[in-house]
């Protein structure tokens, strides 16, 4: 499954040099790819949603919205940077612009670089505590592309990287350091992300066996479906706790039903182990994202009415 999001109607009017070094570096981001952007961006707003008791301003929904674009693109650069040596022996990623030669890698890590200063000036709108947790997003977005070197788990630290946006929701809408409540959902993120990472790992699993790569994939072997199922069941219960601790209302579990039937659909799909079906089980965790931010925002509409 692919959304087309192609760059065309403003490549159109530019030199054809400058057409394909603009498509590639769209494709080198995955700005045609949203995925990776709306699995980013659900939590981000569950956290905005519950830090500002169901109001967030507009500035600051466009300051999160926005840095979650440009950071999750920045990450997609710098992945690729990182993985010159292996995208090339993995079928899936063996056509990627720098494996291809399209775009040079110091053209990358530019790229990268002004990427994080746009969504690091979007940052400098907020406070100086959120300002303050931007840098360990830096780092860990920064650091995510090397752990498939050296440990099995880059699955777990992408999952902190992709929950970081949580406590900087809340510094952002109270201008003080996070409560309880945002380290609990950045918890349930880290578990969610790391189940849904390994569905994607999966798929790529014995290319990276052969290339050295590492992977949640390679480390859970033949126990992957039920370790994922676990991870859920945590998630999911994680996200129990954090209802039960703020009171939110029926619309919310509800909506925590509705993102539990969704995973269900997964396994339905990804038990049989084949790429492709992983790759969809992957995609699936749209649906869980949007069902869980959609309890939380109908709870406090409810609540206002």
């Amino acid at each position: 499954m692919k959304t087309d999001l192609s760059p065309a109607p403003l490549a159109a009017h530019l030199p054809p040099a400058w057409r394909a070094r603009y498509d590639a570096s769209w494709r080198l981001m995955r700005a045609d790819r949203p995925i990776g952007w709306l699995l980013l961006l659900w939590p981000t707003l569950v956290a905005l949603w519950l830090a500002s008791d169901g109001l967030p301003s507009l500035h600051l929904l466009l300051v999160f919205a926005g840095g979650v674009w440009l950071t999750r693109a920045a990450g997609c650069v710098i992945n690729d940077y990182a993985d010159r040596w292996l995208d090339g022996r993995v079928k899936r990623t063996k056509a990627r612009p720098l494996v291809a030669g399209e775009l040079s890698g110091r053209f990358a890590l530019g790229l990268f670089a002004g990427l994080m200063l746009v969504a690091f000036a979007l940052v400098l709108t907020t406070n100086a505590k959120t300002i303050a947790l931007s840098g360990v997003a830096l780092a860990l977005a920064a650091a995510y592309p090397y752990m498939k070197r050296h440990t099995y788990l880059p699955q777990v630290w992408l999952g902190l990287a992709f929950s970081w946006g949580i406590p900087m929701a809340y510094t952002a809408a109270r201008d003080a350091w996070p409560p309880q409540e945002a380290w609990l959902l950045l918890c349930a993120n880290l578990l969610w992300t790391t189940a849904y990472d390994t569905w994607y790992a999966m798929v790529d699993r014995e290319d990276d066996r052969r290339a050295g790569a590492k992977s949640t994939a390679l480390l859970f072997g033949d126990l992957d479906v039920p370790v994922i199922a676990v991870l859920f069941a945590l998630a999911g219960l994680s996200m129990g706790l954090l209802g039960h601790r703020l009171e939110l209302g029926l619309v919310y579990w509800l909506g925590l039903v509705a993102a539990a039937v969704f995973v269900a659909q997964q396994f339905a799909q990804g038990r049989s182990r084949h790429p492709d079906d992983c790759f969809a089980a992957f995609l699936a965790n749209n649906r869980v994202g949007a069902a869980v931010f959609a309890g939380v925002a109908l709870h406090f509409f409810v609540v206002s009415t």
